[in-house]
């Protein structure tokens, strides 16, 4: 049972509720509380009626304003796609030559492409477009069909050994454990890594040059500095795709890898394409 009294000290009546001796005083809360409290309480009750709020077995209440936040994002897309409208047709009637020399559409191209080359090309060749062994690094300058927009468009275009497309670069190197003897592969290694850093026996160097002359000038030069003809990279630079020093040269040359880049037309379109070509030129290794 509750009995109510009042403070002797404040005047306040109390509760009536009384725990171990301790009263508590009934003070009434401060009319803009009230008030406020009230208030939110009509917007609530306001907000449910005009806008989808409640749960119903198969969807949900559509408020009497009949509003919707996927229509509201589909306007936006909508008005999106008709600003970039001009751009994506101008990108498609240009070639990517006349694209890099326009500064709006250039800007355009670089971050229309970024987002393609995040969804589709970060899988092989990094977030940063920095590669990794077997993959090649698109930041720096080291290209073995050209750097320029439209050898980087073409590469795009159709791969790189796709075999699913007739017009795909081509270039294999052959696998010399059937033509060198070990020796010789030794001696080939020593000289080409010595090409571009030290050698743990320079006795080998002079002998892999004639080994180098005899199989491998054909197609990377008598200086190695490669041919992009064939997409045979430059041998003296310091940049490898399959890694570096004497043992990784020699597995190569024994066994090589032959990297395939699929062909990106059929999936993405010439525009998307195009965009892609101007993106990677921007990032610092284009000619």
């Amino acid at each position: 049972m509750s009995t109510q009294y009042i403070d002797d000290m404040s005047g306040v009546s109390t509760t009536g509720h009384e725990w171990d001796g301790i009263r508590e005083l009934n003070n009434p809360l401060p009319r803009w509380w009230v008030v406020t409290f009230y208030v939110t309480i009509a917007w609530a009750i306001g907000y449910t009626i005009a806008y989808p709020a409640w749960p119903m077995p198969t969807s949900a209440t559509k408020g009497a304003l009949g509003y919707s936040s996927r229509n509201e994002v589909k306007t936006e897309l909508a008005a999106a796609e008709a600003a970039k409208a001009k751009y994506v047709a101008a990108v498609g009637s240009k070639t990517v030559s006349e694209i890099a020399a326009d500064d709006a559409l250039r800007e355009f191209a670089v971050a229309a492409g970024g987002a393609a080359f995040r969804v589709n090309c970060v899988q092989c060749h990094g977030s940063g477009a920095q590669g990794s062994k077997g993959f090649p690094n698109l930041n720096d300058d080291d290209w073995l069909w050209g750097g320029k927009t439209d050898e980087i468009q073409q590469t795009i275009t159709h791969g790189i050994r796709f075999t699913a497309d007739g017009d795909t670069r081509q270039s294999e190197m052959p696998a010399f454990v059937d033509v060198l003897k070990p020796e010789q592969i030794a001696q080939v290694s020593a000289f080409v890594t010595s090409l571009s850093g030290p050698v743990k026996d320079k006795s080998l160097i002079e002998p892999g040059s004639k080994v180098f002359a005899e199989n491998c000038a054909v197609c990377h030069g008598e200086n190695a500095k490669g041919n992009r003809e064939f997409g045979a990279p430059d041998l003296t630079d310091a940049i490898w795709l399959y890694g570096s020093g004497e043992a990784a040269v020699a597995a190569q040359v024994r066994t090589p890898k032959q990297g395939v880049m699929p062909a990106w037309i059929e999936r993405l379109g010439e525009v998307k394409v195009k965009e892609l070509a101007i993106y990677v030129h921007s990032l610092g290794g284009g000619e």
